[in-house]
C-alpha cells in the first residue's frame, strides 16, 4: 500500500488508540477495492464542529456521525502525478460514542464503522435506494469482518 496514504487528524484533545486499528482497516478497504496512488483524511472533531459543517454546507442544522466531502465527482482530483485525491472523511468522536452505547457494541467496531462508511462515500457509493444500501453495507461489512470487527 505503499501507493495509497491515509492522513488522520485528530482534532479533539484527547488520545485516540483506537485510531490506529482504524487506520489498519482503511487500508484493508483500499486493497479489497484495488486501490492505487490514492490519498484521503480522515478527521476526528466533537459534536459541535460537525454540527457546523452540517449546518454551514448541508443546511443541516444537527450534528450527525460522520460527513464525508468527496472531490472525485469528476476526474478534476487526479494531481499530475497520477494520484487520486478522494477527500475529506469527518467523524464525531461524541456522536460515535453515544451510538457505540446505544448500538450495545464497542467503540472501535463504531469508529471503524464510520471510518469505512465514510470511505466508500467517497467512492461514490450511497444508501438512498435499498438497492444501494445493500451493495453499500454489504461491501462495508465484508471489510470490518475480515479484519475481524463484528458487533
Amino acid at each position: 500500500m505503499d501507493s495509497c496514504k491515509i492522513e488522520i487528524f485528530n482534532q479533539v484533545n484527547e488520545e485516540i488508540p483506537e485510531l490506529d486499528t482504524v487506520l489498519k482497516v482503511l487500508y484493508s478497504a483500499i486493497e479489497k477495492e484495488g486501490l492505487e496512488n490514492t490519498i484521503f483524511n480522515l478527521i476526528i472533531v466533537d459534536n459541535e464542529y460537525i454540527h457546523e459543517l452540517n449546518r454551514d454546507y448541508r443546511n443541516i442544522d444537527r450534528e450527525t456521525d460522520v460527513i464525508t466531502f468527496a472531490l472525485e465527482d469528476d476526474d478534476t482530483m487526479v494531481l499530475p502525478d497520477g494520484v487520486r485525491v478522494l477527500g475529506d472523511i469527518y467523524i464525531s468522536i461524541d456522536k460515535a460514542r453515544s451510538q457505540a452505547e446505544e448500538y450495545g457494541h464497542s467503540f472501535l467496531r463504531e469508529i471503524c464503522f464510520l471510518a469505512v462508511h465514510g470511505f466508500y462515500h467517497l467512492l461514490g457509493y450511497d444508501h438512498m435506494t435499498p438497492e444501494d444500501e445493500k451493495v453499500m453495507f454489504g461491501k462495508q461489512e465484508e471489510v470490518l469482518s475480515a479484519y475481524g470487527i463484528t458487533r
